[in-house]
């Protein structure tokens, strides 16, 4: 497709959350991510097998891709609807297979299932040697369950992103209110008291992140804040590298 037809198929689609560039001049008009640099993803992915939690649009399944990747699974169970999208606003796999296609990537090196990441299992997906895990960690009921099931697929290494809650508590007055330094906490919301989202259950501090990661199965992690003193909920994002080796 070229430029005009591409931008077309775009605006038929009623929500994007991903910020993805089909082609010269043509970006798709999510949000995220903020800052893709501050994931820390190195730039050579040669060769490795890599799965992408939470995929959403893509973004990172064709970022791996695109850093050398010789493989990128993408899995998702469509329960985040940031806690404003109607019925039907995500689509599903609709968006992402556009942008596979627009990219022209084939389902030999890039896959997509529909699964929770509960059900994450060697048997089901294989191994990999890298796992994204961005946006997804705060939305989960049973974070370290899940981190625990992401450490046996996984045999290198695995980055993650999350709402953090060291500069963000509902609970104690909002920005600039929450846990700096090394704390290791993490608050619950059994509502919707984190940005009015009921998909939004935890927001650990980095380091309560990092001690999640560690006790998965990673024993090297580092972890760090997208902004150092932020003024938006937005802007209160932690990451972390776990490494095995």
């Amino acid at each position: 497709m070229d430029a005009e037809a591409l931008k077309k198929r775009i605006a038929e689609f009623p929500f994007w959350y991903h910020r993805i560039r089909l082609a010269e001049g043509v970006l798709t008009p999510g949000w995220a991510p903020q800052d893709a640099k501050a994931h820390g993803v190195p730039e050579d992915l040669s060769g490795k097998r890599v799965l992408d939690v939470g995929a959403w649009d893509g973004y990172w399944t064709f970022e791996a891709l695109r850093h050398g990747a010789s493989e990128a699974v993408a899995i998702d169970d469509f329960s985040d609807q940031l806690g404003f999208l109607g019925p039907g606003a995500r689509r599903a796999w609709d968006s992402f297979d556009f942008c596979r296609e627009a990219l022209g990537y084939g389902e030999d090196r890039c896959k997509r299932i529909e699964l929770s990441v509960y059900d994450v299992s060697p048997e089901q997906l294989g191994m990999f040697d890298v796992v994204f895990f961005f946006g997804t960690l705060y939305h989960l009921r049973h974070p370290l369950l899940a981190l625990d099931k992401l450490s046996t697929v996984c045999t290198g290494d695995i980055y993650v992103e999350s709402a953090v809650c060291d500069d963000l508590s509902p609970y104690r007055g909002g920005i600039g209110q929450g846990y700096p330094g090394d704390q290791m906490v993490a608050e619950f919301y059994p509502g919707k008291e984190f940005a009015s989202n009921d998909s939004n259950w935890w927001s650990p501090t980095v380091a309560c992140m990092c001690g999640l990661i560690k006790a998965a199965g990673w024993p090297r992690v580092k972890g760090w804040k997208l902004m150092h003193k932020p003024t938006k909920i937005v802007e209160c994002r932690g990451f972390a590298v776990g490494r095995k080796q």
